[in-house]
């Protein structure tokens, strides 16, 4: 078959696919497969190659975790977190949410952001109960602060973890660039939310005190399971840390550890890979071939060689461009398949602009895709999770509602994010950091108790009318 018709064939089937996944009328998992299946068919891409462009260490990274956090919510240890940060807020609304927002920000961190917010909806939807408030100013920031969460690391968000599995950057490259950036956007952002909803959530005291009787210990379902899992997570944790200097790739300590959590517990395979989510699995397969075509016939080449001359092959206005277009673009369509299509388009950009050091510009599309994600409902996985369990509960969010609150707040994430990445290049990386996580730390204290006293003035206010 003549060149022209792979090139033009390779295009429509990923188009068609992109536009499928993002309409939502085909599952995602279904279509990606059938667009993998089409190019190989077509030959397009051969099979030999089509198994290349498949990233297994994505692949098995997302595996080996979704079978320890599986095993490990048997324990009942989340929900228990959930109901002691709950606890600690006094009972009190604002104080929840921000309590709450900052669980899901760091579970969100260690474990897939997706299982986080399935595993903290259902006990915010309790709280919120309890204190006879609707649910959705705590179920906005909870998306929010799983997508901001997961940024922070290797791990924590799906683009991070196939950027790391495509670059061979490790656990702390992750955590030590992206970490003082996120504090900041997380203090910002939770401060933000507490005044636009300040006018929303009063509490009265007798439902307040229901909330302080709550007994986070019943929620703990299985103690000596819970010994072995955080002994195991801990493991697997300082595993990834160390990765880079055992020259391990992530996915095999994350496979290592849930054989090892398999083997200490005897829990049944059977029953603990029905934890994977498969079809997430395999939206992943299919993308990655997909992708693989595109690059096979030079699509990906050629639309690097626009992006260079676009930006004179300076790496700052590049990395800029990258940052703001995966920002806008994470917002209304899924991150996964756009990172999916960028980390090509950036290796063949750093091989024909003579880029040697790509880091500045990977750290870009982390910071974009991720916090971009925060854009609308459809933005990322985690976001569509929320939804979905809230309309089973009876609870609508419409997109513009939705987006009304978490679009400013994510332009403002990306404003944050240009600032910091401009005072990372142009000065010392180290200093960057410190500055900017110690700028993180002294907003927290200072915004804390400001926050604090809008909360009081309103329950006085609120007090003297009954």
């Amino acid at each position: 078959m003549p060149e022209e018709f792979h090139v033009t064939t390779a295009i429509a089937v990923f188009l068609i696919t992109y536009a499928i996944i993002v309409s939502e009328k085909i599952h995602r998992t279904i279509i990606a497969l059938v667009g993998a299946c089409l190019v190989v068919v077509l030959g397009i891409i051969h099979m030999e190659d089509a198994v290349h462009a498949i990233d297994f260490n994505t692949i098995g990274l997302l595996t080996g975790m979704m079978i320890i956090v599986g095993i490990t919510r048997q324990t009942g240890v989340f929900e228990y977190l959930a109901v002691k940060a709950a606890k600690g807020s006094k009972g009190e609304p604002l104080k929840i949410i921000a309590a709450l927002s900052l669980v899901t920000a760091v579970l969100s961190a260690f474990l897939d952001n997706v299982t986080t917010v399935l595993l903290i909806v259902p006990v915010t939807f309790a709280i919120a109960r309890q204190l006879e408030l609707s649910p959705v100013p705590f179920l906005i920031p909870e998306i929010i602060a799983s997508n901001i969460g997961g940024t922070a690391t290797l791990i924590g968000d799906p683009p991070n973890i196939m950027i790391g599995s495509a670059t061979g950057l490790g656990f702390m490259d992750f955590v030590m660039n992206l970490t003082p950036v996120i504090v900041v956007v997380y203090v910002l952002t939770i401060f933000c939310i507490q005044l636009i909803y300040h006018k929303q959530l009063y509490a009265r005291p007798e439902l307040q005190a229901k909330i302080m009787e709550l007994n986070e210990r019943e929620e703990i379902k299985d103690a000596a399971l819970l010994r072995k899992c955080l002994v195991v997570i801990a493991l697997t944790v300082l595993g990834f840390m160390l990765h880079q200097y055992l020259h391990l790739e992530s996915s095999i300590i994350a496979l290592s550890g849930a054989s090892l959590l398999l083997l200490i517990t005897g829990d049944d395979p059977e029953h603990a890979l029905q934890a994977v989510e498969w079809p997430v699995i395999f939206f992943f397969v299919g993308l990655f071939v997909i992708v693989g075509a595109l690059e096979e016939v030079g699509v990906i080449e050629a639309v690097a060689k626009w992006a260079l001359d676009v930006t004179g092959g300076n790496i700052v206005s590049t990395a800029m461009l990258i940052l703001w277009l995966s920002a806008i673009a994470s917002a209304f369509v899924d991150n996964i398949p756009f990172v999916a299509t960028m980390i090509p388009l950036i290796q063949d950009m750093g091989r024909l602009g003579g880029i040697v050091d790509l880091n500045f510009i990977w750290w870009s599309l982390s910071l974009g895709a991720c916090l971009g994600g925060n854009g609308t409902m459809i933005g990322a996985s985690a976001n569509v999770v929320v939804i979905g369990m809230a309309e089973k509960r009876g609870c609508h969010i419409s997109f513009i509602g939705y987006m009304k609150i978490a679009f400013p707040l994510m332009i403002m994430s990306i404003v944050i994010s240009t600032a910091y990445l401009l005072f990372w290049y142009f000065f010392h990386t180290q200093t960057a950091m410190l500055i900017t996580l110690a700028i993180g730390l002294v907003l927290a204290l200072i915004l804390k108790p400001i926050s604090s006293k809008i909360f009081n003035k309103k329950c006085q206010k609120i007090n003297k009318v009954f």
